[in-house]
């Protein structure tokens, strides 16, 4: 028996505070482009704001939409996400951004469509694992399937290049198949291919090499790899207990190689110093763990997995770009969900939030 309730208040709690927390930190670290092109600022800002706006239209959509919906249409998500990924190869239409390939340009607006990937993968595995029970412990219907999907995925991922989102989704991958019930042996042969894989990446891409070597002697090449997380561990240093205060961030002005993007924590950091940071962190871990709850809570297993796979998701996102700022992990192209810079990133995190207020209004009586 199921019946309807209202959403899980502390998990609503977690996702309103991140998006607002994340539009003030937005706000404050995209004042640095006004030192480097004021009309990218303005740019920037407007297309933050509409992000913001339809992001939470999506939220409300979503949370209104029953979960199930995305079960029966589970494939043709799956399908129309791997499409537009493929319209990155059409050189008319692909916007080349830092060596990589991985936005759409239809002139009046650009979007990443790597971010639909992500969400439409969990849905469609989550449906397929729904549907196995016991026989997710077999190779043929548990690990082979996976491989599978994930190996098409890949290859459009590393096309592109962006390697970071194909280990998001691996992983997420893996994560899912555990909780599903696959055998722990299969899992740990599976784990030890995917990394094995990552390896020759890393040995093959050269930017890739970099990222590594750079994150083992940081004081390598200041001036070259080198300098963003030098400038970063600076911003971070800076803002000590307290911090430097709202807007006062110094670092942001000419100084931070992407302060909206990849480096907004370092900018969050230096102006709310230490106890902001912990503040932030301790937000994305409410959203985390009411998301678990209510993972556990779900009515039916695609609920359940559909959830997981969307918190592992955005936590183990944003918590890369915590550690690569902070120099735990080498450096990442992951952004900082809620916070950083990029409309489809933000709409397709909040929707997905919603997917799961929508699983929390739907409990096991």
């Amino acid at each position: 028996m199921t019946k309807e309730l209202k959403i899980d208040k502390l998990f609503l709690i977690s996702v309103i505070l991140l998006t607002v927390a994340g539009f003030f930190i937005f706000t404050s670290a995209s004042l640095g482009l006004l030192a480097r092109d004021g009309a990218n600022f303005q740019s920037v800002a407007l297309n933050q704001s509409i992000g913001l706006i339809i992001g939470i239209a999506a939220f409300f959509i979503m949370s209104r939409l029953h979960y199930r919906n995305l079960r029966r249409h589970a494939f043709y998500i799956l399908l129309s996400a791997i499409a537009l990924n493929l319209l990155l190869f059409i050189p008319w239409l692909s916007l080349d951004h830092g060596g990589a390939s991985r936005w759409i340009d239809l002139g009046f607006v650009t979007f990443q469509p790597s971010e639909f990937l992500k969400i439409a993968f969990i849905i469609y595995f989550a449906a397929w694992l729904s549907g196995l029970k016991e026989k997710v412990k077999s190779f043929k219907f548990g690990i082979a399937p996976y491989i599978i999907i994930v190996g098409i995925i890949g290859l459009l991922l590393l096309a592109q290049p962006d390697t970071d989102t194909f280990i998001v989704i691996a992983g997420t991958g893996i994560i899912m198949l555990l909780v599903a019930g696959a055998r722990v042996k299969n899992i740990l042969l599976l784990g030890f291919v995917v990394i094995g894989l990552l390896l020759l990446v890393v040995y093959f891409r050269p930017y890739a090499k970099q990222r590594v070597m750079t994150f083992f002697n940081h004081a390598s090449d200041p001036q070259g790899s080198g300098y963003q997380i030098q400038q970063s561990l600076i911003a971070i240093g800076s803002g000590q207990i307290t911090g430097r205060g709202f807007g006062q961030s110094v670092q942001k002005f000419n100084y931070l190689p992407e302060p909206i993007g990849d480096s907004i924590f370092a900018v969050s950091a230096e102006e709310f110093g230490f106890i902001g940071s912990i503040v932030l962190i301790a937000l994305f871990l409410l959203f985390f763990i009411r998301s678990i709850k209510i993972s556990v809570n779900s009515n039916d297993s695609f609920g359940g997995l559909v959830t997981l796979g969307i918190a592992i998701l955005i936590i183990v996102e944003s918590f890369m770009n915590i550690s690569s700022m902070l120099g735990i992990i080498p450096l990442s192209g992951m952004p900082l969900l809620f916070v950083s810079h990029g409309g489809t990133a933000l709409i397709i995190t909040l929707g997905a939030a919603g997917i799961i207020a929508n699983v929390s209004r739907h409990q096991k009586d």
